[in-house]
């Protein structure tokens, strides 16, 4: 949207896995846009933008539309192979995976977005060996469009028999459409349900090891990412601790969420430890510009007893306890021998 992708898993990305999809990311194609495929992997077609009034040799599709607004483009379908192929052709809404990557839905999920906005005028394309196909497509936004960004793209789909087992596999290639609805851009993220836990060490002056998990939200309309800083300290802000560079999370769309989980080593046991974390979410617009936006900031606490110095400490007290009763015992024992005397 990678510390590993543990985001929520929606059921769109549970029918999209239970699908048994290979999609192929050839030259990012679907995965970050790029606009043609060669045929790799057993694949022998690829897919490229029109060239018309939006110009040609794009890498991807990217349009700014209002509510109730209508254009037209269309895909290029190019085979490779040396026999005729039967593609299925459609539009899809696109999601980010759990490892971070633009994908789009299959044909039997249901979009909402660009997946429901785009049409395309056929929907299976027979492409002559050697030979290509213009494959056109409209978009037309409904009156009540929300204002903001939503991604998705135009797939072609080829149905397979897997080799191994005879399962049915869907190999699909496909360019993204990236569609900005007119309106207030309202970008906006926030920093959720943050923890911090703390692992100490045997060494009673020694010092540990403490882990912040976070989940960051999209809260806003527009694609964003962030940069991160996690620190940790003592009370009153004293032993503090800060986490090394931690990577940038994928481009997450309006509502989606991402999990991060960031170690930090040679951190005190200092009783009560407040985590901190400092978003700065960065916008991208069209030309590719990257703008950074007011930061967002969150803390949370964890009590960190030092139970090794503490038991130090308790058998310290207990051998000056036992030393001083030795002491009392012989002082009485004293007393009591010039009392005969």
């Amino acid at each position: 949207m990678h510390p590993s992708r543990p985001r929520t898993t929606t059921a769109v990305e549970a029918l999209t896995r239970a699908t048994a999809v290979v999609l192929l990311a050839t030259l990012g194609l679907v995965g970050v846009g790029a606009g043609a495929a060669a045929a790799d992997g057993g694949v022998p077609w690829a897919v490229t933008t029109a060239s018309n009034d939006f110009g040609s040799g794009r890498p991807n599709y990217t349009y700014t539309l209002n509510p109730g607004g209508q254009l037209k483009d269309g895909l290029v379908v190019v085979n490779h192979g040396t026999t005729p192929l039967d593609l299925a052709v459609y539009a899809a809404d696109g999601f980010t995976t759990d490892k971070g990557q633009l994908d789009l839905v299959t044909k039997t999920a249901r979009s909402t977005g660009v997946g429901a906005w785009a049409h395309v005028d056929r929907d299976h394309v027979t492409v002559r060996p050697g030979g290509s196909v213009e494959v056109p497509f409209t978009v037309t936004l409904p009156n009540d469009a929300a204002p903001g960004d939503y991604l998705g793209g135009v797939v072609t789909s080829l149905a397979q028999a897997s080799e191994t087992d005879g399962s049915k596999v869907d190999r699909r290639l496909g360019i993204r459409i990236r569609l900005r609805v007119g309106g207030e851009l309202k970008p906006s993220m926030s920093v959720e349900d943050p923890q911090v836990r703390y692992s100490g060490t045997a060494n009673p002056f020694g010092k540990g090891d403490a882990t912040v998990t976070y989940t960051i939200h999209n809260t806003g309309n527009s694609v964003l990412t962030a940069r991160q800083v996690v620190s940790v300290s003592g009370p009153f802000g004293r032993l503090g601790v800060r986490a090394g560079q931690i990577d940038d999370p994928p481009q997450l769309l309006p509502g989606e969420t991402w999990k991060v989980s960031v170690p930090i080593h040679g951190v005190a046991p200092a009783l009560r430890l407040t985590g901190t974390v400092t978003l700065v979410p960065l916008l991208t617009d069209a030309s590719g510009s990257i703008a950074p936006l007011a930061s967002v900031e969150t803390t949370t606490h964890a009590w960190t007893v030092p139970w090794t110095l503490l038991l130090l400490v308790l058998v310290v007290l207990g051998g000056l306890i036992v030393v001083a009763g030795l002491a009392s015992r012989r002082r009485q024992a004293r007393r009591r021998e010039g009392a005969r005397l």
